[in-house]
């Protein structure tokens, strides 16, 4: 099987079930799941920049965060 084959079977996949997805997505599960990863993000990226665009990575996290989970 090669990797293009597989290529259009996750494609197959996703549209096959893309409400069953859509709905993991914004589920309360999800949304645990992804706060404790993106204040991980959010924490080391700004442990590596020392705080110096603490704004901006809070920017981007609460965007992100509002595409996942369900708050």
């Amino acid at each position: 099987m090669g990797l293009e084959n597989l290529g259009k079977q996750a494609g197959n996949f996703v549209k096959q079930n893309s409400d069953k997805i859509n709905e993991a997505i914004k589920s309360k599960q999800a949304e645990g799941i992804s706060d404790k990863l993106l204040d991980g993000a959010a924490g080391l990226a700004n442990k590596v920049t020392g705080g110096k665009f603490a704004d901006q990575v809070e920017d981007v996290r609460k965007n992100v965060d509002g595409q996942i989970g369900n708050e």
